[in-house]
């Protein structure tokens, strides 16, 4: 009984030092993100408001794209799907249902089939990977079926965005970056899939100038 009681005292303590590890990982990258997004953010004021909407026609190009806005879908918690090699977007396959944990916790977890890994993704039709645990945007995300102006509102809206500001949008980019998340992986989604324009880092440029120009939206 003795030995037992040693074994999982051990068990514990090694478990609780993996956590302890991982959270110090987890600040650590956050600290980082946060470094690096403070070097990204631009002076107010010192972008036009036309190249400001410039900017915004590149991001909104981005967020629509399905490899972007499938995820983020309505309180229905159903995620879309465009099949490799297709270009229309559907229910995802399988019935699958995310609930309202927006992970599937109440049916089949996402990360049942996509995997949280930072390995590089694999040609289609294999799942896609993530290094950060699979789930859908949270409801105030809402992008599928939305249009660029509805998107462009909803980002600069604190309500509806996190409560972030410009520097808070680009910390997010940044983080979910350093954690090998899904933002990036966007366009790194493995062979046969399609991605959005340009490249991350673009996408991050042109946060910075839509936030440096007031966050100018299309009417």
């Amino acid at each position: 009984m003795r030995e037992r009681a040693m074994r999982s005292l051990l068990i514990a303590a090694a478990l609780s030092a993996c956590a302890a590890l991982a959270l110090t990982a987890l600040v650590e990258a956050k600290d980082d993100a946060a470094d690096q997004s403070a070097k990204d953010v631009l002076p107010s004021g010192s972008v036009s408001s036309q190249a400001g909407l410039e900017a915004w026609t590149r991001i909104e190009a981005v967020v629509t794209h399905p490899r972007c806005a499938n995820c983020h879908v309505d309180a229905a918690g159903i995620p879309m799907w465009t099949p490799a090699g297709e270009t229309k977007t559907r229910a995802h396959g399988m019935n699958i249902h995310a609930g309202e944990s927006r992970i599937g916790a109440e049916t089949i977890a996402c990360s049942t089939c996509h995997i949280t890994s930072t390995d590089p993704n694999e040609p289609a039709p294999a799942p896609l990977r993530s290094g950060i645990d699979w789930q859908l945007a949270p409801v105030e995300f809402l992008w599928f079926d939305k249009t660029g102006a509805e998107i462009c509102e909803q980002l600069k809206d604190a309500k509806r965005n996190g409560g972030r500001d410009t520097a808070g949008l680009l910390e997010h980019l940044r983080h979910d970056a350093s954690l090998n998340g899904f933002i990036p992986r966007a366009w790194q989604p493995g062979a046969g899939r399609s991605t959005p324009p340009g490249s991350f880092e673009d996408h991050v440029k042109d946060v910075a100038l839509w936030g440096a120009a007031g966050q100018p939206c299309p009417r």
